[in-house]
């Protein structure tokens, strides 16, 4: 299935990167994090990405323009260094379209703007190209599959430790429950969004894709959510970069499916 990737972010929550390089740059130990999910969809075999560039998408086309992959590989230099033999796969087999959908275009607009190139495809996958998961992609895939969805999304537990309020209607300002948000049973989108192409029927200039076009289909009972609740994470602030930065030095990295499923190899960070 070809994967849409929504790169037109300006990460303003980490200004000390996006002043020089757009949000899917920020690295996560040595390459960037649009790196990181592009190499999970390529392990469960969807290599086939459609970027929806915006903020500097310049940088984006350059990164891959000048990408060198002995850089984040083993490999073998022979015959006095004229021949390089990668022992690991990289990006040599994905297929990459680098779309300008526009500096201050909403998700749903950069998606209207991409609709030819996916209107063929039985279904495609989407995504914000900031969050890292160890989701297992074939069983979602499968369920929405058999389902009569036009969309879906990963749904996981709200990470943040914020505690939920109920006030007692008739005193007012009494407090008759606290708990904390894990506690309470909400579930968010989480990304990782699987669509039919009948989106395009439900979805229309100027409007955002999880707004009106997700409320069309809940009216239709045609909305999937799938329950993830292994690991999961966003980079939207420089705390859960640093965090994700952590890991990788750990070598904790369970975003990383491709290492056991054998289809590319840990990036070394320096």
């Amino acid at each position: 299935m070809k994967v849409v990737l929504f790169c037109g972010g300006q990460g303003t929550r980490l200004r000390d990167y996006s002043d020089q390089i757009p949000k899917p740059l920020v690295p996560v130990g040595n390459l960037p994090i649009l790196w990181h999910m592009m190499a999970y969809y390529a392990a469960y075999g969807h290599k086939d990405f459609i970027l929806c560039l915006g903020y500097k998408g310049e940088a984006i086309k350059r990164f891959f323009l000048e990408y060198n992959a002995a850089m984040s590989n083993d490999f073998v230099l022979e015959n006095g260094g004229t021949t390089l033999d990668l022992l690991e796969p990289d990006i040599r087999d994905w297929r990459i379209t680098f779309v300008d959908t526009g500096a201050t275009t909403n998700i749903g607009g950069r998606l209207l703007r991409v609709r030819k190139y996916l209107e063929k495809e039985e279904m495609f996958l989407a995504n914000y190209a900031d969050i890292l998961t160890d989701l297992d992609l074939d069983d979602m895939v499968r369920k929405f599959r058999a389902s009569d969805a036009i969309g879906g999304f990963c749904a996981v537990t709200p990470p943040y430790s914020f505690h939920l309020v109920k006030l007692r209607e008739s005193e007012g300002g009494k407090v008759e429950r606290m708990m904390s948000l894990q506690e309470s049973g909400t579930l968010m989108n989480g990304g990782y969004l699987i669509l039919r192409p009948q989106i395009f029927d439900n979805l229309f200039e100027g409007e955002e894709l999880v707004v009106e076009g997700f409320a069309r289909l809940v009216e239709q009972n045609r909305l999937y959510a799938h329950w993830h609740d292994g690991f999961w994470m966003p980079m939207d602030t420089f705390k859960e970069k640093q965090a994700l930065d952590d890991m990788v030095q750990r070598g904790d990295t369970p975003w990383q499916v491709g290492k056991a499923r054998g289809a590319y190899a840990q990036p070394k960070v320096a």
